[in-house]
């Protein structure tokens, strides 16, 4: 509400008038036998509590409300609520009030998930595709097309006792699922079709093609869980970051096993047939155009597959030295890709947000940042993909100030966030004495502190002194550094203060206190608040400042009379001098050290770990002693420590995967023959990554580690079937594996292109939230394709 104002426009001689009262207040007075008004010495007007905010929305003055979710609210829930209320919100304001949504976050979310939605169903024609065009057989293509989504319905109903929610970790979790949960459902219905080729009854078929794969199953499917156990165990803030995408593809994983041993058996008895015999094929009726085309052009070409996968095993199988010098020379690769690709924290995701932080030189006045603040406003709306902008400033340090973006839908642009922020920076640069740095604003960002950009990097030191003069030249290095933009620090000790240096003994002896002079300068710049009216509907602060006139100049001070105990009003300048100094605006520490702390953004197409040595190596350069220390912060600190503990998580992975091998083969041996199988998937994901120029993220880490679980199904396959020849139809070793790998070749090419085909639409994708989903789908398909193409030949090999 209004505040009642009096602003002094007058001397304070001019208030000698008045008769203070024992608390120092004035009671009233009275001249010519006439009382003196408040009204006769001050201007007294109806305002605001602090004069000394600002804000704007698309230009004009406003009052920002920034309303944030709880935790635990869904936050297209919290919006859709808070829409509700703007209709009687503006009911009960004056008219010429108008009251309007700037920014809201449901828009690109709702985009990302319809974007996710579309990416998860192209995933799943795609594997019913891939099991038509093998099996060549419409009615065996139903089977996946009931167990996918009964697969996924399952996998949701866990989530909602768990309490998750559909998210962009959920949802790619699901996409990705989509390629995996068919995988035990094509290795049953293969088998079962399988002995349908060989005129077995289709329930009898059924019964026995899910009998003999019932361990395979099991095992693929448990030791790709195994996978994620290390993951469900991590700690910290990547640890909760993994565990949502974590529990979904494993539930998924755990719903499709029940699927593939019940309800594929049980389609597969009641759908399939026996295909005819020749005499019987002749006498029928001609086949349809899609048989024709399936049998005259897509049987021809597996069979050549098979065929000259056939003739290359032979010749792997009689020089196995050479092929095992590749699986060496595999492991080898993979730390040396490992040591060389990018490295990155997230992916830089277009939320349709900007972020912006304005900072202004440390001596501007109140007015002037208010200026700085409309100038940047005016750039920002004047570019065409903006749509709306709020900015305000005040509050705190006067020379600060925040700006929020909302940009036009994504298909509505041809530019990117990051362009559109990169674009604007050269137009703001014109604007003398304030910057405005942008950050186009990211779903997950790590750490409380608050900064102009996106990752931190702190400096401390014993001595304040060394600090404060480090931190600076560091500043400066960097901000030519190719690889950042947008450098900036927290330290502030410029500051412009006017000290005033106070002859003590003038005052005593004039009977001055300190607390006399705290007193008057105070209520002449302090905005002090006096006394509060209460009316029946409201109350109202009445504020004592000094007129803005006399806010300009720091003569000013000379005008000012302070209260004596012996001597009425003494002049402030018989008692005091003051002079221009400067000081901290701000004093930061982080524990117990004084600190500063360096803010910057990636240029584009910059990886993070690059940026992070580009700070260590100047600091070597411009020889930063060992008395000031760095260290990384925030998303960057995140980063660092997600970036020590890779390895180990891998290592954990593969641990977990062994033994529950291990324990389900009842061998040390063949655990290590199927995770042979896991060099080559490294090499393929990190030259895809390296190829496409994505950086190794978490999202990426994600996809190495799901091909732990993909590629050795591979292997399961071919080992599982050997073994069994071995015990039981006395084979020998070379024989089992070799006739292993031709009769599970079809099945290993389908479960392979059904997690291949269900990652393209996440490599390839666009639209809102696929920059998050993409190195997931890049990852996987690298390993997948370079997998297949050696697995098929190592594994074999490494058995023998």
């Amino acid at each position: 509400g209004p505040w009642p104002r009096a602003a002094a426009s007058s001397s304070s001689r001019d208030r000698a008038a008045t008769a203070p009262n024992r608390h120092g207040w004035s009671r009233g007075a009275y001249r010519n036998n006439a009382p003196e008004r408040l009204g006769d010495i001050a201007e007294v007007v109806d305002s605001v509590q602090d004069l000394r905010n600002a804000g704007f929305a698309n230009g004009k003055p406003s009052v920002v409300v920034v309303i944030t979710a709880q935790p635990n609210a869904n936050i297209i829930e919290t919006v859709d609520r808070v829409q509700a209320l703007v209709p009687s919100l503006q009911a009960s304001i004056p008219a010429s009030i108008d009251m309007s949504l700037v920014m809201e976050r449901t828009t690109t979310i709702r985009a990302s998930l319809r974007e996710a939605e579309r990416t998860m169903l192209i995933a799943v024609a795609l594997v019913i595709m891939v099991v038509f065009l093998f099996l060549r057989n419409w009615r065996a293509a139903l089977i996946p097309a009931v167990a996918v989504p009964v697969s996924l319905i399952g996998t949701f109903s866990f989530m909602y006792l768990f309490g998750y929610s559909l998210d962009n970790l959920s949802l790619m979790a699901l996409t990705i699922a989509t390629g995996f949960v068919v995988d035990d459902a094509i290795v049953v219905l293969e088998n079962v079709s399988r002995h349908l080729e060989k005129g077995v009854p289709p329930f009898q078929a059924a019964l026995r093609g899910a009998r003999e794969v019932s361990f395979t199953v099991v095992s693929m499917s448990l030791s790709l869980i195994a996978v994620f156990i290390p993951i469900l165990l991590m700690g910290g803030i990547i640890g909760r970051f993994f565990r949502e995408f974590a529990d979904t593809l494993s539930i998924a994983i755990l719903v499709s096993l029940v699927v593939s041993l019940t309800t594929t058996p049980m389609m597969c008895a009641r759908l399939l047939r026996n295909p005819p015999k020749p005499p019987e094929a002749n006498a029928a009726k001609p086949p349809g155009r899609l048989a024709r085309w399936t049998m005259g052009w897509i049987k021809p070409l597996g069979e050549r597959i098979h065929h000259g996968y056939e003739v290359s095993l032979k010749w792997a199988l009689r020089f196995p030295f050479l092929v095992f010098l590749t699986l060496v020379a595999a492991v080898a690769l993979n730390f040396y890709l490992y040591a060389t690709v990018p490295k990155g924290f997230l992916p830089q995701q277009d939320t349709g947000r900007i972020f912006g932080f304005i900072q202004a030189d440390q001596s501007i006045s109140f007015q002037a940042m208010r200026g700085k603040v409309v100038e940047f406003v005016d750039i920002v709306m004047a570019d065409p993909d903006v749509v709306n902008v709020a900015a305000f400033t005040g509050g705190g340090q006067r020379n600060t100030g925040r700006m929020f973006m909302s940009l036009k839908p994504l298909k509505e642009r041809n530019a990117s966030a990051e362009q559109i922020a990169t674009r604007l920076r050269l137009k703001l640069a014109k604007v003398a004495g304030a910057n405005l740095f942008l950050n186009p604003a990211q779903d997950f960002r790590a750490g409380g502190r608050s900064s102009n950009a996106s990752y931190q990097f702190t400096l401390q030191g014993d001595d304040v002194t060394e600090l404060r003069k480090w931190a600076p030249l560091l500043q400066n290095a960097l901000m030519d550094a190719p690889e950042m933009t947008d450098v900036n620090t927290d330290q502030q000790v410029k500051g412009l203060q006017m000290s005033l240096v106070i002859d003590r003994a003038t005052a005593a002896r004039l009977g001055v206190t300190m607390a006399a002079i705290d007193t008057a300068l105070y209520l002449a710049f302090g905005q002090a608040q006096v006394s509060t009216i209460y009316a029946a509907n409201n109350q109202y602060r009445v504020v004592m400042e000094a007129a803005p006139e006399y806010w300009q100049s720091p003569e000013t001070l000379n005008g000012i009379f302070v209260l004596s105990s012996t001597r009425g009003q003494v002049p402030l300048s018989a008692i005091a001098r003051y002079e221009p100094t400067t000081a901290a605006l701000s004093v930061n520490h982080q524990g117990q050290f004084a600190a500063t702390t360096l803010s910057f953004n990636l240029a584009e197409g910059v990886a993070l770990s690059a940026a992070i040595q580009k700070i260590r190596d100047t600091m070597v350069r411009i020889n930063v002693p060992n008395t000031v220390t760095g260290t990384n912060q925030g998303t960057a600190r995140v980063f660092q420590q997600g970036l020590e503990n890779q390895p180990w998580l891998i290592l954990a992975a593969l641990i977990t995967v062994y033994v529950v091998l291990g324990i389900l083969y009842e061998s040390y041996i063949h655990p290590l023959t199927i995770l042979s199988t896991l060099p080559s998937a490294g090499v393929g994901a990190l030259l895809a990554l390296w190829a496409t120029g994505t950086e190794l993220s978490i999202i990426a880490l994600i996809g190495i580690i799901l091909l732990i679980g993909i590629v050795k199904k591979n292997a399961i396959l071919m080992i599982d079937f050997a073994i069994d020849a071995e015990r039981h139809r006395g084979l020998s070793a070379r024989d089992a594996i070799y006739e292993a790998c031709l009769l599970r070749f079809r099945p290993i090419m389908m479960t392979t292109m059904a997690a291949l085909l269900g990652a393209v639409p996440l490599a390839i994708g666009f639209g809102d939230g696929a920059e998050l989903r993409k190195p997931l789908g890049i990852s996987i398909l690298g390993g997948l394709i370079l997998s297949q193409l050696l697995t098929l030949y190592t594994t074999p090999v490494v058995y023998l």
